[in-house]
């Protein structure tokens, strides 16, 4: 039993190194693994996007903080590896959440043509951009993602954590909002 609760807690706490909308020391914070190709981990996104406006909308102070950690799971989706990189080198100049946008809109649109330009849309540095995908420059950082999240019992994408306990009901509007409001007490 124990090692089954162990299996459903948040193993790697939140901290810098987290991509991170909202302050670290949040009343309620979310932490989502997510495939960039993987239709769930976009419509799970897009819940956590209208809770997050809806949040700050009733909230006088940050009380929710939401952290997207990367888990591609490259097997079958054949182009989530290199859309981590892309957000990973968006990042590097101060375009995460841009990027992160860009690839879950575009989600069945992620061969490195189109990585390029949506770049190039942001505003990056393509010669940087390019340099950092063709290097593999922040692979590292994606394994360590990928790791925490196999610490954490994660083996699919979407995986989210409400104040570092496993969210494993439905993925609906109403019951993630309930599950989010019964961790804020």
């Amino acid at each position: 039993m124990s090692q089954d609760r162990n299996r459903s807690l948040l193993s790697v706490p939140p901290s810098t190194q987290d991509h991170i909308q909202g302050r670290l020391d949040a009343t309620l914070m979310l932490v989502m693994y997510g495939d960039y190709q993987s239709f769930q981990s976009a419509s799970v996104y897009r819940l956590i996007k209208v809770i997050l406006r809806q949040f700050s909308v009733s909230s006088k102070e940050n009380s929710l903080c939401f952290i997207f950690r990367h888990f591609p799971q490259h097997q079958i989706h054949t182009h989530a590896q290199h859309a981590a990189e892309a957000a990973e080198a968006a990042a590097v100049q101060d375009r995460f959440w841009q990027m992160h946008e860009m690839l879950f809109l575009h989600q069945q649109e992620l061969g490195n043509g189109y990585l390029v330009e949506y770049a190039n849309n942001l505003g990056l540095n393509i010669p940087r951009f390019l340099q950092d995908i063709f290097r593999g420059t922040h692979i590292d950082r994606i394994n360590q993602d990928i790791e925490s999240a196999y610490q954490s019992g994660v083996t699919f994408a979407p995986a989210l954590f409400i104040n570092r306990v496993r969210y494993t009901e439905r993925w609906n509007i109403e019951q993630l909002t309930t599950a989010i409001v019964n961790a804020s007490h």
